[in-house]
């Protein structure tokens, strides 16, 4: 008997084991879907591609062990990613993706197979491997004809011609033509370049890009081509998909051709026949990654000789001839000097590690983010620990974790401090948040970010009002608070003779636009550029349309508040505290002396939508966001920010994105801008 029981635990416990595993990799495909999601049709990844790695290389090992749990909807059974935006192209050729590897081993295992089965005088080229977009180009008697994105990388992608013609670096017309040649390369954008767009885009108050990936992809697929052409994009070519009229033996002999051309080709790459030479070629690029003016996520092992790649042939997924070596965040060790904490436009406070100067892929970097205290603590970090630093994507500088057995004496945790470092206001901690906040909102640190987002196309609208206008206004003392901005045409003389705003035209100019604003806005959006915290627009609208006026919201309680549709306890009592203070009862005092829309104005045309909740995704044919929120709520309905359960319909445009996987997989009916004015025109609520 006592056998048996055994034999029971033992086999409970497999079970578990495969029970636990089984979860794992249901939460790995979950998870790599939705980042893949982000990285290919939003553009807007939020873990890094070492993180995206880790998890598909541990993905790949259970399916490796398990193959009865292999998903139809696991990441390894795809390529790429379904196009979702534009006019779709049939591929002709695959646009494969490549096998990542991450130590010496895996590729001296490539390299000698190969050798083995190919014989030792096997070629191999290591080349960079530029972080950007695929894109393959397709040339008839030397004219470029067409360009498409690798979009699933098997069945078609997105015709991306017309902001192809753009790039600079696109030959448009080869002077020593064949009759047929498609080429693949990558389409990137320099560091330098990157920063430009996002310095423009930080003084235009609009959203900054994460990294010159996504600047470079974002850009690619614009549907304006003045704007591709803004950007500057570059473009390596790393491969010939297809020829006819001529023909090639080796990798580097169609590379020669394609110089002959004209044609930007991989700039880095060696030739080697030993899997010691292969090894030294990645280290040497490795090392190189700090000097080029763009970024690389690794190095491209690939045979020379065209015939043997045929002979080779390809997975499903990846060509046997090719592996791609991700190179492992760079990290060292460096010790912590002070930390310094700063206030946002929020009013978040963050603190920032300052330590002694490292080179990381090239760069020198003194400072990276502390998040918050939770992470302090739970990175257990004080003055003068040493701590070990990496950069995240080979771009952003984070801390990985510190050396303890190099802490020095006397050493104490570091605690952020219980007063705003700007204006000594007491912060707040919310509840069930992590950040401290000043709640001071005439805060020097918070104030120039606050007007920005005041004067946004979201809020008051104020058109030319930009960053650099702000910050030389508040600095000069022309603006301490929100209120200040519709007191600046008394200064009109002072303002041109000083040059702040430009000359007599651009002055008027902009004097013309704040007063304009107060007549053109509604109150809704003099709400929700004021700052409150959990009220953005879609909140805003809310709260007018409840209580009729900023008035009577200045006057809610917070059992009033909560009766507002999507009001909780925590946005409630936020309201209310922002209204409580003095100082901030004295500033609407002078908003609404100075003119602005406090009460609610009955724009409604009809009630066709009635009841209806309805969000907005993608880029629709005619109408903008803006345009058809309006349109929704002109005739009664309400939009939403995001899908769930209770929404009522999606409006779907292009590039979709993941707004309509959640729409479908919840079962909301999705409809077309046709759709909507359809039921707007019937007066109906449309097929349910």
């Amino acid at each position: 008997m006592k056998n048996n029981e055994n034999q029971m635990d033992l086999f409970s416990g497999g079970m578990l084991e495969e029970n636990d595993i089984k979860k794992e990799y249901e939460e790995l495909v979950k998870t790599l879907n939705y980042h893949c999601d982000r990285y290919y049709n939003d553009d807007e990844p939020e873990i890094s591609d070492f993180e995206y790695d880790m998890m598909n290389k541990r993905l790949k090992e259970i399916e490796a062990e398990h193959p009865e749990m292999v998903s139809d909807d696991s990441p390894s059974k795809r390529v790429g990613w379904k196009a979702e935006k534009g006019i779709l192209v049939k591929h002709n050729v695959p646009m494969l993706s490549l096998q990542d590897v991450f130590s010496k081993e895996e590729v001296d295992d490539f390299v000698n197979d190969l050798r083995n089965t190919l014989g030792e005088d096997t070629e191999f080229l290591v080349e960079t491997k530029i972080d950007g977009l695929s894109m393959a180009l397709r040339y008839e008697n030397g004219e470029m004809v067409t360009a498409i994105t690798r979009g699933d990388g098997i069945t078609e992608g997105e015709d991306v011609t017309m902001n192809a013609r753009v790039i600079r670096d696109v030959v448009k017309k080869m002077p020593y033509p064949v009759e047929y040649i498609e080429i693949r390369g990558e389409v990137y954008m320099t560091r330098a370049a990157f920063e430009k767009v996002n310095a423009e885009a930080e003084e235009q108050g609009t959203k900054l890009f994460a990294n010159p990936r996504n600047c470079a992809a974002g850009t690619l697929r614009q549907l304006d081509t003045r704007i591709t052409k803004k950007r500057d994009l570059s473009l390596f070519i790393f491969n010939v998909q297809e020829v006819r009229g001529t023909s090639f033996k080796t990798h580097d002999e169609g590379y020669d051709f394609l110089k002959k051309n004209g044609v930007k080709v991989i700039d880095h790459y060696y030739k080697c026949r030993t899997a010691e030479e292969v090894w030294e070629a990645i280290q040497k690029i490795g090392q190189a990654r700090g000097d080029l003016a763009y970024d690389i996520d690794g190095a491209v092992v690939k045979l020379n000789n065209i015939e043997d790649r045929a002979r080779l042939g390809n997975t499903i997924k990846f060509p046997r001839w090719a592996i791609a070596y991700k190179y492992p965040p760079e990290e060292k060790e460096t010790k912590l000097l002070s930390v310094e904490v700063g206030t946002g436009r929020t009013g978040r406070v963050t603190p920032v590690a300052v330590f002694e100067p490292i080179s990381l892929c090239g760069t020198m970097v003194s400072r990276a983010t502390l998040h918050n205290q939770n992470f302090i603590d739970e990175m257990d970090i004080g003055i003068g620990d040493t701590l070990v630093v990496y950069k995240s994507g080979e771009i952003i500088p984070k801390i990985k974790c510190v050396n303890k057995d190099k802490r020095p004496s006397g050493w104490q945790r570091y605690k952020l401090p219980e007063n705003c470092p700007v204006c000594g206001h007491k912060l707040v901690r919310e509840k069930d948040a992590a950040d401290l906040k000043c709640v001071n909102l005439n805060c020097p640190g918070t104030i120039v970010n606050r007007i920005l987002n005041f004067v946004s196309r979201d809020a008051m609208n104020i058109k030319g009002f930009g960053y650099e206008y702000i910050k030389d206004l508040v600095d000069e003392g022309y603006i301490r608070d929100i209120s200040d901005i519709f007191t600046l045409g008394r200064y009109r003389d002072e303002l041109v003779e000083k040059g702040i705003l430009g000359k007599d035209k651009n002055t008027d100019k902009l004097l013309a636009a704040i007063e304009a604003s107060k007549a053109e806005t509604p109150a809704d959006k003099v709400l929700s550029g004021l700052g409150i915290p959990n009220v953005g627009k879609a909140t805003a609208k809310e709260l007018i349309r409840y209580f009729g006026s900023i008035d009577k919201i200045e006057d809610a309680s917070v059992e009033e508040l909560v009766k507002v549709g999507d009001i909780g306890e925590i946005s409630a009592t936020g309201i209310r505290n922002f209204f409580e203070d003095e100082e901030m009862r004295s500033l609407m005092a002078r908003l609404k002396e100075a003119g602005l829309g406090f009460e609610a104005e009955d724009t409604r045309t009809g009630s066709s939508l009635e009841g209806l909740t309805i969000c907005i995704t993608g880029t629709l044919p005619t109408l903008s966001r803006n345009e058809a929120a309006d349109l929704i709520e002109k005739n009664g309905g309400k939009t939403v920010s995001s899908v769930s359960g209770k929404t009522s319909y999606l409006l779907e445009g292009e590039a979709a994105g993941s707004k309509a996987v959640k729409a479908r997989s919840l079962g909301v009916p999705v409809i077309t801008e046709e759709d909507l004015l359809k039921m707007i025109e019937e007066g109906g609520k449309g097929d349910e």
